[in-house]
């Protein structure tokens, strides 16, 4: 993982083969104390964890690809929670006959690279569980 601050909100981070994406953006986060940002990316990966949310389950439904896929689209937040870093991601990757897979990005490992770009917000979120949904939800 390596990394370019542009300016006083941007950063570019571009993960290199076997680097994992949500514990590289932690580590960014971390070292820049960033606790506010949007996340966009592309790039490839040769794992992917990914799920989807059964909000009456409160419970993901665990996804795990491997192969070869294109990082289609990353998006998501950083923020923090209990003032820790924290992302909150999804993810949609194609495979070698162009079927796109997509959701909630647990883990996913760079085969070749991955062009990521962190803008940060003005301000800080933290997050708390909800007892309603069960899921980890910015707390104003």
């Amino acid at each position: 993982m390596e990394y370019k601050k542009l300016d006083a909100s941007r950063w570019l981070l571009r993960l290199d083969p076997d680097d994992e994406i949500v514990a590289s953006l932690g580590k960014l986060a971390a070292a820049e104390h960033i606790r506010l940002a949007m996340v966009q990316g592309l790039g490839a990966v040769k794992k992917v964890v990914m799920g989807v949310y059964n909000v009456p389950q409160q419970a993901y439904k665990a996804n795990t690809l491997i192969g070869a896929f294109e990082m289609l689209s990353l998006t998501g937040t950083l923020d923090t929670m209990a003032g820790k870093p924290y992302s909150h991601l999804h993810i949609a990757v194609g495979d070698e006959d162009g079927l796109a897979h997509g959701g909630h990005l647990n883990e996913a490992v760079i085969s070749a690279t991955a062009e990521i770009v962190v803008t940060a917000l003005p301000g800080e979120v933290d997050r708390e569980r909800s007892e309603v949904t069960g899921l980890n939800i910015w707390k104003f």
